[in-house]
């Protein structure tokens, strides 16, 4: 009988590729991220290709790979690869978005600590020799609304923190008719709300530049953006332009829309906008989670 031959990149942890290797059925090849050229050419010979967020499986990718079965994301979100092209191919997509769920929704509440009491910008202030101790007069979160656009795995864990520390917690997905939590609302009902936003919604043409200029301009005086999510979803140049008025109050940026951003971008110089090089799911706990995940989801895909 022909091995399973499964293609892993991007760093994939260890505990899943050996999860993948006790199969005696698999055949595992470990590989360094790559850029599209490669990945087209060594991808033709596997059967199951198994990448994080760094690899792009672009349409060309999937076109070249004739016997390929199954393209797997240890991670949430599936903005890296052509599920479309995939799915014509027949070819199975998952991913594994429970797996740093726990890892990202702690870090949306970190920044939303950040952004509420400038921390980052105090940090950098005292480190260049200033004592600005009433420069930086933050806003206490308890009894604030966090609106949350998206409730999904990590959209609920943001919530049950969040409740935690006693804020009003309200959100709006399409998908989702209740929560167990909190209250679900409109969206214009969210925006209208919230003295913080922060999203939660996969990342695709239908969710691009979900939050643009109009969106914006529906949010109080003086409200916060938290993204976490993916770049993209908020439309950077909105954005910009609502700091800048007055209207918006300040914003935390974990991803960009061109990751890395160019050293020109003015999010990187702002003195209101946090940005990190997308962290969210930057734990060892949730890189050895995603990468069981989907090996035990590519193990039992190819029982079935």
């Amino acid at each position: 009988m022909e091995r399973i031959r499964v293609l892993a990149t991007d760093d994939l942890a260890n505990e899943g590729i050996e999860a993948l290797k006790a199969q005696p059925q698999f055949d595992v090849h470990v590989a360094p991220s790559m850029a599209e050229d490669a990945l087209a050419e060594l991808v033709k010979d596997f059967h199951a290709l198994l990448v994080r967020s760094k690899t792009r499986v672009t349409r060309r990718v999937v076109e070249s790979a004739g016997r390929l079965k199954l393209i797997g994301r240890a991670g949430s979100g599936l903005d890296n690869i052509d599920s479309e092209a995939a799915l014509a191919r027949g070819i199975e997509v998952v991913n594994a978005p429970q797996g740093n769920a726990v890892t990202t929704a702690e870090y949306t509440i970190a920044l939303l600590f950040a952004l509420a009491r400038f921390v980052p910008q105090a940090h950098e202030s005292l480190r260049q020799g200033r004592w600005e101790k009433t420069a930086f007069l933050g806003t206490e979160l308890r009894g604030k609304t966090l609106g949350l656009l998206g409730i999904g795995h990590i959209g609920s864990e943001v919530a049950e923190l969040a409740c935690g520390i006693k804020m009003r917690v309200i959100a709006h997905d399409p998908f989702v008719k209740e929560h167990k939590l909190i209250k679900l609302v409109s969206r214009d009902a969210l925006l209208k709300s919230c003295d913080f936003l922060s999203v939660h919604i996969p990342l695709n043409a239908q969710t691009k530049h979900t939050i643009g200029t109009a969106e914006l301009a529906e949010m109080k005086k003086g409200a916060f953006v938290l993204n976490a999510a993916r770049g993209g979803i908020i439309d950077e140049q909105a954005l910009l332009h609502a700091l800048n008025s007055g209207h918006i109050a300040g914003a935390a940026c974990d991803v960009f829309e061109e990751e890395p951003p160019p050293k020109t971008h003015l999010f990187l110089k702002h003195p209101r906008i946090i940005v990190t090089p997308h962290l969210g799911a930057s734990t060892k706990e949730a890189q050895v989670k995603v990468s069981t995940i989907i090996a035990q989801k590519t193990i039992e895909f190819f029982k079935a």
